[in-house]
């Protein structure tokens, strides 16, 4: 067959899904959703670029750094970063957004599609710390669709064991793979000091 170009072709490789699989799929957080966003630590954001392709940004902080405004309603600090804003930018371009929510220990993931928009209001930015402090703006995703996806990924990962963990030393220093990567002249940091460079900007 080659290459997969049609949805019928696809019909035909796999089984239809569940009555369950397919009744999953829910307007508004629930009471389990909510208590998985307010103990998540780890979050992936997709939005989608003017070129069409889609961005994938990871978030994290303290569990809870995403704050539930109510079942429709979620807000994201934006964290302390390289100012790049491609996230940001995307969204004034396409608001359309996917979440994935992670925690440690649990297996099942969340995941959410919704309306994003980003605000600069000192209550929104007082509700969703950064840390310490409060975050330059948030991120405000009116709830679309979600949904608890299973844990085979995360198994099969073995994403919360140490199993597949390696030395950092495997690669350099985030600042030496840019100093090869863009050909500059001057002297890079090294791991430790790159470390010791993200604990002071956090």
């Amino acid at each position: 067959m080659g290459e997969i170009t049609t949805i019928d072709q696809l019909k035909d490789i796999y089984a239809e899904p569940s009555k369950r699989a397919k009744n999953k799929v829910f307007s508004s957080l629930d009471r389990h959703a909510i208590t998985l966003v307010n103990h998540s630590h780890f979050i992936i954001l997709s939005t989608t670029d003017l070129l069409g392709f889609t961005d994938l940004s990871p978030k994290g902080g303290v569990p809870g750094f995403i704050k539930v405004v109510d079942e429709f309603t979620l807000l994201i600090p934006d964290s302390s970063g390289n100012n790049r804003v491609d996230s940001l930018k995307n969204i004034i371009s396409n608001p359309k957004v996917g979440l994935l929510l992670m925690v440690n220990g649990i297996d099942e993931v969340v995941r959410i599609k919704g309306t994003a928009s980003i605000h600069t209001d000192p209550k929104l930015l007082s509700a969703c710390p950064d840390g310490n402090k409060p975050p330059k703006v948030v991120i405000k995703v009116l709830i679309e669709s979600m949904y608890f996806h299973c844990a085979k990924a995360v198994m099969r990962g073995k994403l919360w064991s140490c199993d597949y963990k390696v030395e950092r030393s495997i690669l350099p220093s985030l600042a030496e793979i840019m100093k090869d990567q863009q050909n500059l002249a001057e002297a890079a940091i090294d791991q430790e000091d790159m470390v010791r460079y993200y604990e002071s900007s956090l």
